[in-house]
């Protein structure tokens, strides 16, 4: 969407909302990871860097933010190319880990990442609390059943719509739909905390990765209801880490072994 008022949308992210939540993870010691687009980085190169500046993870996140299942495979390396090349200028280096626009892999995407050094996605939803290797080469034809491809040493560190901001806060209309949004930052708390608290409860070693949005979660009541979920988390013994780190403790936690 190119006209005025989504673009005014979107620039109250890196503007607004960006300040008030580094200030917020500075307040409590909160290192996170950051997937940004490389539209995004080269809009944006200040606020960017002052996301880098204070310790955070940069990640993968596309060039346009299209969904590499509606590219083809040339256009998605393209895109992968494109802005790791401007993520390197930002950090020195290439990212480790990559979140698809819209959470939408492509039947290319897992060679794609493998092929250019990615350690992680974070994309897919096969578990909620613990990563795991990611499959390449799955057949899926509707009429048949499923036939699943070789783990890879690619590590996913599984994601869930629920614990992310978007569906449960934006408001969009189209001419052809709507999302409602909208919801009681308060209520959708509740939620988050709770599955931070199973896991606890109920494994030994977890994950848990919630996604926010500057533009969606740095308004006023949200940024209020975001500093109550850092301080209950902290209180109830979590680890805020980056992705990056977590990926890492995994791998060690569960050596990969190549299929024979």
């Amino acid at each position: 969407m190119t006209s005025p008022s989504p673009i005014s949308r979107g620039e109250f992210g890196p503007n607004v909302a960006l300040p008030r939540i580094l200030d917020l993870l500075n307040k409590y010691d909160v290192t996170t990871s950051w997937y940004v687009p490389g539209h995004t980085l080269e809009t944006y190169p200040d606020q960017c860097k002052q996301v880098f500046d204070a310790g955070h993870e940069i990640g993968h996140h596309g060039w346009t933010h299209r969904p590499p299942a509606g590219l083809s495979r040339a256009e998605e390396e393209a895109e992968l190319v494109r802005a790791n090349d401007t993520i390197k200028q930002l950090t020195g280096r290439g990212a480790r880990g990559y979140r698809s626009p819209s959470w939408d892999l492509s039947q290319h995407s897992v060679a794609l990442l493998l092929k250019h050094g990615f350690i992680y996605d974070s994309s897919m939803m096969g578990d909620d609390y613990t990563p795991y290797r990611v499959r390449n080469g799955d057949i899926i034809e509707l009429e048949k059943p499923a036939v699943f491809g070789l783990e890879t040493k690619l590590i996913e560190m599984p994601v869930s719509w629920t614990l992310d901001d978007f569906p449960h806060f934006e408001f969009i209309r189209t001419p052809t739909w709507i999302l409602p949004g909208n919801m009681n930052a308060n209520r959708v708390l509740d939620n988050w905390i709770n599955d931070f608290v199973y896991l606890r409860d109920n494994l030994e070693w977890g994950v848990i990765t919630y996604t926010f949005h500057p533009f969606v979660i740095g308004r006023g009541h949200r940024m209020l209801a975001l500093e109550k979920l850092i301080r209950t988390l902290k209180e109830g013994g979590a680890v805020f880490t980056t992705l990056e780190a977590a990926a890492a403790e995994y791998g060690q936690r569960a050596p990969f072994t190549a299929p024979v």
